[in-house]
């Protein structure tokens, strides 16, 4: 893997300021989601710190999940830079900056729930949790540095639209809503979302790698002999 070659100036300013950019929108959302609480939900007061803390902390996943599953949405689905297009190359070279930009973004993300995982170690999550961001950031990583594959990973990151069904489920179920329609609706929405989000798009997604396996091996294989 040639980092260099991918590594221009704009790179140089571009994948650290949206990698802190990914930080800060962490540390404003978390902000945020606790002064809106605060002042707008009753039941809020009556959590225990770490269910505030869990609380906020899901503000920002939320976040994450919308901006990341409606990005990747557009460049997959809505642009045109991944048509099945000669003109445009080969699949698996392709990007822009709004990639890179998603990418360091999601980076900022990971490493900021990682530190509130570790800081509040196992409360907010165990070993699984680590080994999921871990290996996230390292596919992203490696995504960003070499310029390659940003289709496959930002498929990857659309699957995040299901995280805000996750996310609102917990918070009924804290809140004592479990009983109500909105907690039924949600349960719905997040079973289909899980449908197509997590099996039938893994299924397009491995089909895809398979219908162009001959790009995916000559990349493997350049990154192994380098």
């Amino acid at each position: 893997m040639d980092v260099g070659e991918n590594f221009g100036p704009q790179e140089r300013i571009l994948w650290p300021a949206s990698v802190l950019a990914g930080i800060a929108m962490c540390g404003a959302v978390y902000e945020m989601t606790r002064k809106v609480s605060s002042r707008c939900f009753k039941g809020y007061s009556r959590l225990s710190h770490m269910q505030k803390v869990e609380w906020n902390n899901r503000g920002f996943s939320t976040f994450h999940a919308v901006v990341a599953a409606a990005i990747s949405f557009y460049l997959v689905v809505i642009s045109d830079l991944f048509t099945e297009d000669v003109n445009n190359g080969i699949i698996i070279d392709r990007k822009s900056w709004l990639s890179d930009a998603m990418f360091g973004v999601s980076i900022g993300y990971f490493l900021t729930d990682l530190a509130m995982i570790l800081w509040y170690f196992p409360s907010l999550g165990g070993k699984e949790y680590l080994l999921h961001h871990g290996l996230s950031m390292y596919a992203i990583g490696l995504a960003l540095l070499s310029g390659k594959a940003h289709m496959y990973i930002l498929m990857v990151l659309f699957t995040e639209v299901t995280t805000p069904f996750v996310n609102l489920r917990w918070y009924l179920d804290v809140a004592g809503q479990k009983t109500c329609s909105l907690y039924l609706y949600n349960g719905v929405a997040l079973f289909v979302g899980w449908l197509v989000a997590r099996i039938i798009l893994f299924v397009y997604l491995f089909t895809h790698m398979y219908f162009h396996y001959d790009q995916l091996s000559n990349y493997l294989y350049r990154a192994l002999h380098q």
